[in-house]
Parts: structure tokens; sequence; C-alpha cells
């Protein structure tokens, strides 16, 4: 296939899930009914965190900003998909590609980044529970999370000009239901090994080095829980991290499953269906983990509904 230049590509395709069309109708209900889901859950947390003076703590704070991020990953692939599916198209064009892959690249980097702060703000409160408040100052909250977002918006920006300089071959067909970075290169009919280098090592650097911290920040905690004398003080301590570690259980575990799925299966189209476990999925769980599992935002809940009624 003789490649052509980029700048000539008007756009892609994206074969999603099924061609079948008696299914598309359901999976526009499911999908639909999952992002409304994903989109009210995460805003009403958000809502009744800033509505309650109780819940102003760095926690809180981050538990607010990994909504607002899950709103937004999730608002990159899934109204795009609905809109395809509801206008029987599969076109998305070139600078809607690039621009939909920067922001999942951007999104999928903060949700990591935020993961690990959490994990790093239960390591001080457990740990350094005396110079928490020193230590956790808003200053430092409010630094954590823009270094956050400067460093996944490098890292998005980078990858996305590196797609730029490619050039890309007559089938223009992506066996995803979003213009995934990984799917995008092996598209292209030019050299690809620098944008393969520059893909392995970020990722080992920008998800390798989170993951690190979180198993750090939790070996330490469970160093200092296993020194509290009670019971009842071990599980209390606990308690204030299960609900983030059963997110950044959800969030590894089916990031790796994509990953081992891929790499064991030749068929790249069978990576769409478990790549929805971490695009939707995951950030619909979020909410529902951290309000079940939280006396403070069923409160919170509690006393917002109650000023609505």
């Amino acid at each position: 296939m003789d490649p052509v230049n980029f700048t000539r590509v008007t756009g892609f395709l994206l074969l999603g899930f099924s061609e079948e069309p008696k299914l598309q109708p359901h999976i526009f209900g499911l999908f639909l009914s999952m992002y409304l889901i994903t989109v009210l859950r995460n805003l009403l947390l958000i809502v009744a965190v800033s509505s309650d003076s109780r819940l102003h703590t760095p926690m809180y704070f981050f538990l607010s900003n990994l909504s607002f991020v899950d709103i937004c990953f999730t608002s990159t692939t899934i109204p795009k998909m609905l809109q395809n599916i509801q206008t029987q198209s599969k076109a998305i064009t070139f600078e809607g590609c690039i621009t939909q892959m920067y922001f999942f690249i951007l999104f999928t980097g903060l949700d990591d980044f935020i993961l690990s702060v959490m994990a790093y703000d239960r390591f001080v409160a457990i740990c350094h529970p005396l110079h928490y408040t020193i230590i956790m100052n808003p200053r430092i909250c409010g630094l954590l999370v823009l270094v956050s977002w400067i460093i996944s918006h490098l890292h998005s920006l980078i990858q996305s000009l590196m797609v730029l300089r490619l050039s890309f071959c007559k089938d223009l067909e992506i066996p995803h239901f979003f213009c995934e970075l990984k799917q995008m290169v092996q598209l292209a009919c030019s050299d690809t090994f620098i944008n393969n280098m520059v893909m392995y090592c970020a990722a080992v650097l920008l998800a390798g080095g989170p993951l690190t911290g979180i198993l750090y920040s939790y070996s330490k905690i469970v160093s200092s829980i296993r020194r509290i004398s009670s019971a009842k003080g071990k599980y209390k301590a606990f308690s204030t991290c299960a609900s983030h570690l059963s997110v950044v259980s959800l969030f590894y575990c089916t990031l790796l499953g994509v990953y081992l799925i891929s790499a064991a299966s030749q068929n790249a189209h069978s990576n769409a269906i478990p790549s929805v476990m971490y695009t939707v999925v995951t950030p619909m769980l979020n909410p529902f983990i951290y309000s079940l599992r939280n006396k403070d935002i069923k409160g919170a809940l509690k006393r917002l509904f109650g000023k609505a009624a």
C-alpha cells in the first residue's frame, strides 16, 4: 500500500464493537445509560463535596478532582460513538481523531496521577497524623494537582505531535470505538520506531512511576496499621483507605487486563470490548464505591437532598 501524506487524510473510520444493524440500538442504549450515570453520579459527588464545609479536606479535594477528570474522560469518547451510531456513520475527521486521542491520553494520565496523589494523602494521614495539616496544606494540594495537569498535558502533546509526523496508508479503519494511540500508530505506513519507543517509555515512566508510588505508600500504611494495638483503631485506619484501594485496584487491573489481551490476541478488533472496562465502567463505578463506603459522603448527600427537598 502506498503511503500518503497526512495532510491529504480527511478522516478515519471507527469500526466500533459490531457491524450488526440489529445490535446498534442495544449498544446505543447501553452506552447512553452508562454515560448518563457516570456524569450524574460524579457531578453529584462534586456538588456534595463543594457544598459541605465538613468535606473541605485534602482527601475530598482530590476526590472531587478525580470525579471531574472521570466526567471529562468518558466525554472524550462516548458522545462521538453515540453520534456515529445515531447517524449510522463510522467517520471521524483527521483533526477530530487527533483531538480525541489528545484528550484521551490527557485524562488517562490525570486519572493515574490523581490516584497516586490520593495514595500519598492517605500515607501522610496514617503514617504522620500529627503533621498532616502542615504537610497537606491547601497550597501543596493545589500544587500537586497542578503538576499532574502539566505533566499529563506535556505527555499528551508529545504523543499527538509524534502521530502528526506520520504518513498514513489508504486503509484508515480503526478497529475501536475511539481513536486510540496504538491503533493509529499501527495504521501508519511510515517508520514508527520512534513512536513506539516514545509510547513504551512513557508507559513505563508515567504508569509505572505512579503505581510504584502507590505501592510504596500502601506498604508504609500497612506497616503503620500493624503497629496499632487496638482492633478498633486498625479498622478505622484501614476504612479510610478501603475506597481508594478499591478504585486503584479496579483501574490498574482493567488496564493490565486490556494490555494482556491485546498482547495475546492477533485480532486488533478484540481490544475494543475489554477497553470498555477502564474507559466507561471504572469512571461509572468510582462514585458508587466512594459513596457506599464513606459515611461522610453519605451524610453530605443526605444533607444536599434535604436542602433540595
